[in-house]
């Protein structure tokens, strides 16, 4: 049984997310971080959470975060492969992906800052007053060392599932930009220069529909702090990028799209990360079995490596068959986003098939992710609890993947909603009868439809079964369609 592609991440992706135009840079982007960023990545992680300089020697409020120096050598080194510029050169969100997937084998929660620095100029090109793009954009699109980071600040401290109800953060117009007062409870890439803010403009409805989205910069036209720190959060994983409490004391702001587009931008912004949870989530998956396998070759017990005892071996041929199959299904929404990502609002069907699929593919591949680097663990016994061998880590890392962008109930029930409302698992069973089987698909169409029919709590109670089966049969089937091209 041959293991060899299941190894190193660019071997497995190959062309999941399409041709890869430039094959060579790509390598050396997978080689650099063998040979250097892996040892830096290990070392971020072992000394934990960066550290907060409040103030300079004068006394002044700096707010800076605080890193060893070779952190800032991995961190820009994505910015410099263009993980954020080939997007807009290209027009298409799949090299970012393909970067992005690199990365989150070695170091899933570098891939964070990258994300959210995407999330960040994407609704900033959309929806930006032509003076917005030509003051920030350009600085999001540098592949140098003076290239800015984005960030999404939606979460306050009672929770971000309902942010209708939670985002108590009131923006106040001032003609010609927004003022901003509010706390956000868990800002991921805190310090960056840029960031996305969900907030409620004075007067507006207390639900999610009053909500609008905001461009927020580190500093104000002045040259002050526009937002400070209240502290660094200390996370059991993600430490290669800094999380933290930001206090926003009338911080200036603009506006992007219009108040009634809000929710709607939120929306789009959460779903570029999702995707790129997915993508993580199916390369840490990878990791650990990599590390699984290379630690059953040599481990030997009872006269042979472990990895030839049938139980274990079949195990194995399962990781390996499952891995494949969430793969399948992240690089389907991964594609469905790329073909609907410039649209805006009204939405057409094929964006709300998007919506299902990012649904399908976060709560999918995060659950994988988690059991895989839990059955990795297993696999090297006593010593995959030991913080000086690397699946402890991934285990820990993969416990954030299940939580960002969304808990497995926030998918199903955003899931449930996007099927009761737009319809879109029609579209999905339209995309899956292709190469499902018949019998199989009927079935599930049939259990979903009756699903719907069903009381609003009685939907809601009972979704997570249909939810997870409909998972299973849309990765299954997307990789049988792969397997057929």
């Amino acid at each position: 049984m041959s293991f060899k592609r299941f190894t190193t991440p660019l071997t497995f992706l190959g062309d999941k997310l399409g041709d890869i135009p430039d094959t060579a840079a790509l390598t050396a982007y997978e080689h650099w971080w063998a040979v250097q960023g892996q040892a830096v990545s290990e070392a971020v992680d072992s000394t934990g959470t960066p550290w907060l300089r409040m103030f300079n020697r004068a006394g002044s409020r700096i707010d800076e975060i605080c890193y060893p120096p070779d952190y800032w050598a991995m961190l820009r080194k994505g910015y410099r492969e263009g993980i954020i510029s080939s997007v807009f050169e290209q027009n298409s969100v799949l090299p970012f992906y393909r970067l992005g997937y690199i990365t989150a084998f070695h170091d899933p929660g570098l891939y964070c800052p990258y994300t959210v620095s995407l999330a960040t100029a994407v609704p900033l090109e959309k929806y930006g007053s032509e003076a917005l793009k030509a003051r920030f954009l350009p600085h999001l699109l540098r592949t140098d060392d003076e290239v800015w980071q984005g960030a999404t600040w939606m979460t306050e401290i009672k929770g971000g599932s309902d942010l209708g109800a939670n985002v108590e953060t009131i923006a106040r117009n001032q003609g010609d930009h927004w003022c901003l007062s509010g706390d956000k409870y868990f800002a991921s890439n805190i310090g960056a220069e840029l960031a996305v803010v969900a907030a409620r403009p004075e007067g507006a409805t207390q639900d999610v529909r009053g909500l609008t989205l905001f461009l927020l910069p580190r500093l104000k036209e002045n040259g002050e702090l526009n937002y400070t720190v209240r502290r660094l959060k200390d996370k059991i994983a993600t430490r290669s990028v800094p999380t933290g409490e930001v206090e926003l004391r009338d911080s200036e702001a603009w506006l992007l799209g219009t108040h009634e587009q809000g929710v709607y931008l939120i929306l789009e912004v959460l779903n570029i990360s999702r995707v790129a949870n997915s993508i993580a989530s199916v390369a840490l998956a990878q990791r650990a079995i990599a590390e699984a396998t290379d630690f059953a070759r040599q481990r030997r017990a009872f006269g042979k490596a472990i990895i030839e005892h049938p139980l274990l071996q079949q195990q194995f041929h399962e990781r390996h068959h499952g891995l494949q199959a969430a793969m399948a299904l992240a690089c389907k929404a991964a594609w469905m986003l790329d073909e609907v990502w410039r649209q805006t609002p009204p939405y057409n069907d094929r964006y709300h098939l998007f919506r299902l699929l990012a649904h399908l593919a976060k709560y999918w591949t995060a659950e994988f992710a988690a059991q895989t680097c839990k059955w990795a663990m297993e696999v090297h016994g006593g010593l995959g609890v030991l913080a000086e061998y690397p699946v402890e880590r991934w285990f820990r890392e993969s416990m954030i993947l299940s939580i960002w962008e969304g808990t497995a109930h926030r998918q199903i029930l955003d899931g449930l909603e996007v099927m009761q409302r737009k319809a879109a698992h029609k579209g999905l069973f339209e995309a899956l009868r292709p190469t499902a089987d018949p019998h199989a698909l009927a079935e599930i169409e049939a259990r979903i439809e009756r699903h719907l029919e069903l009381a609003e709590d009685e939907q809601e109670a009972r979704a997570e079964k249909l939810f997870h089966d409909l998972a299973r049969f849309s990765a299954e089937t997307f990789l049988t369609q792969s397997q057929v091209r």
